[in-house]
């Protein structure tokens, strides 16, 4: 099994983020062979203020046959805010789409889950190996659905994004990242390498799913914030959300 540097923030993070941090490296663990993913010179780890709080963001990568990056941010924000943000970047190679998993967590407890498999293809929609998968697992309903922002076309039908009002909900919103991670998996290791026009069309949607996550006004303020407009903007483009060369 692999070894995994132990975060020394991870134990003072909310409940949710914890659990849900284990078990998507549980899930890489059980399908991947994983391989260090080398980040950025100083951006691995990386403290600084925020008006007046201690703030800590720890990155854990790793690279596997057919995912060029798979990233898991934990961040801490003195005792008021707790974040967690995952991505699995496929390689060009396999027609994928972009598993995608984000938590903050305030004072009052978790005010944002959300949790997709995002489609890259030009047309925006999943292949039938995960509509049929998605499509059958049992319906879950919450009590606080949240509203998707504006530049947000690039979320799948299934895009689950919510407030959980209770640990049940916070359970089962768990549970559904893991049914989530289970279908994209099993996807990926059975998955083969497609032709070079079709590469060049999950380049092209990988960019446009980038791109658009890069203008995520309220992680780019919180980076400005700080340690600079300059910082915030190389963080946000070098390990949030990479635009790949092939």
């Amino acid at each position: 099994m692999l070894q995994t540097k132990k975060s020394s923030i991870k134990e003072q993070l909310n409940p949710l983020i914890q659990k849900l941090g284990d078990s998507i490296l549980s899930h890489w663990q059980k399908y991947f062979h994983l391989l260090p993913y080398e980040l950025p010179h100083s951006l691995g780890y990386v403290e600084g203020k925020l008006e007046g709080e201690k703030l800590v963001i720890e990155n854990h990568c790793y690279q596997t046959p057919q995912f060029r990056k798979l990233h898991l941010e934990l961040a801490k924000v003195g005792k008021n805010i707790d974040i967690l943000h995952c991505v699995m970047f496929p390689k060009s190679e396999y027609s994928l789409p972009m598993f995608g998993c984000d938590i903050v967590s305030g004072k009052s407890g978790v005010s944002a889950a959300i949790v997709d498999l995002s489609p890259i293809t030009p047309e925006l929609q999943l292949s039938e190996s995960y509509l049929q998968p998605l499509s059958h697992l049992p319906r879950i309903s919450f009590s606080q659905p949240r509203e998707l922002p504006s530049w947000a076309d690039i979320f799948s039908d299934f895009c689950l994004f919510i407030r959980p009002s209770n640990l049940e909900e916070e359970d089962l919103f768990l549970s559904r990242v893991s049914d989530y991670l289970d279908i994209h998996c099993n996807n990926a290791v059975s998955s083969h390498s497609v032709s070079e026009k079709e590469q060049a069309l999950n380049l092209a949607g990988q960019r446009y799913y980038c791109s658009k996550q890069q203008q995520n006004d309220k992680t780019r303020r919180l980076l400005e914030k700080a340690f600079g407009k300059d910082w915030a903007d190389r963080y946000m483009k070098m390990v949030l959300f990479d635009i790949p060369d092939k």
